[in-house]
């Protein structure tokens, strides 16, 4: 398929989406059947063609994609992103305004103290524990790292309440790194569309970065995750706002207009 017409392909595709019309959801009892067979990896693959497409769709519809989380640097989005495991970035960014007021740097976090701390993240999820890693975690950028955040994973990792999703985000949002933080959204998305099925959130990790092309490495985790906490939703994924319903292979869906016949030197053409 030539350029010109995958663009017009493309464009038409993102107008279905946005006017709804892109796919109909099936039944409560099909989609159950397709969450299951998405689960036991029984989806067909996707062609590199076709993730080249979904991309360029995804870039199409928001070519600069930001998170949610509000900070203003990278030591601010280290504190978000440890806040926000296990509760929501909205909950997080209404608690996060009172805390970065008294304290937006680890010196400042440290004389705060864990009480006040705590008080003041009382709201999210696991406050307490949150409360004195915040507090460990600043000591240890202070003593070890000049009160800077390491752009360096094993250090980031090193850092009490920090995993390898928050070492993603930081390293992809804070320093530009092509990194794939995967949280439930983007493990549901990759699982369920057939994109990158694995059993743990880091062996979808390790296919994404396989397979997303690399040219939209750096924002695919905040495609990925929008889609998922907007469009693919867990209950009832909203497949007639889909912007990829004709090339997702979750067959809980009928799609109402046919993917493209992508060919692989058309479809990677610039």
């Amino acid at each position: 398929m030539p350029r010109k017409t995958i663009r017009k392909a493309t464009k038409q595709r993102l107008q279905a989406a946005r006017k709804g019309r892109a796919a109909r959801v099936k039944g409560a009892g099909a989609r159950i059947k397709a969450d299951t067979e998405a689960a036991h990896g029984a989806l067909p693959q996707w062609t590199k063609a076709e993730i080249e497409e979904a991309f360029r769709r995804f870039a199409a519809a928001n070519p600069d994609p930001r998170g949610e989380l509000e900070h203003v640097d990278p030591y601010t989005l280290l504190v978000a992103v440890v806040l926000s495991a296990q509760a929501t970035d909205a909950g997080v960014n209404k608690a996060t305004p009172a805390l970065f007021k008294l304290a937006d740097t680890p010196q400042k976090m440290v004389k705060l103290g864990e009480a006040r701390v705590r008080e003041l993240i009382k709201t999210i999820g696991l406050f307490r524990t949150k409360a004195k890693n915040l507090i460990a975690l600043s000591r240890q950028l202070i003593a070890q790292h000049g009160g800077n955040v390491p752009p360096d994973r094993a250090a980031l990792e090193a850092l009490p309440g920090v995993g390898r999703k928050t070492a993603n985000v930081v390293l992809n949002v804070a320093f530009g790194e092509p990194t794939i933080a995967v949280d439930t959204h983007i493990f549901r998305v990759g699982n369920r569309t057939g994109l990158a099925v694995g059993k743990t959130p880091y062996d979808v990790e390790m296919k994404l970065m396989e397979v997303v092309p690399e040219r939209y490495r750096l924002h695919a985790h905040h495609w990925l995750i929008l889609h998922g906490r907007y469009v693919c939703v867990a209950r009832r994924p909203l497949c007639e706002k889909c912007v990829i319903a004709d090339l997702c292979k979750w067959p809980g869906k009928t799609v109402n207009v046919p993917a493209p016949q992508l060919h692989q030197r058309a479809a990677v053409a610039r």
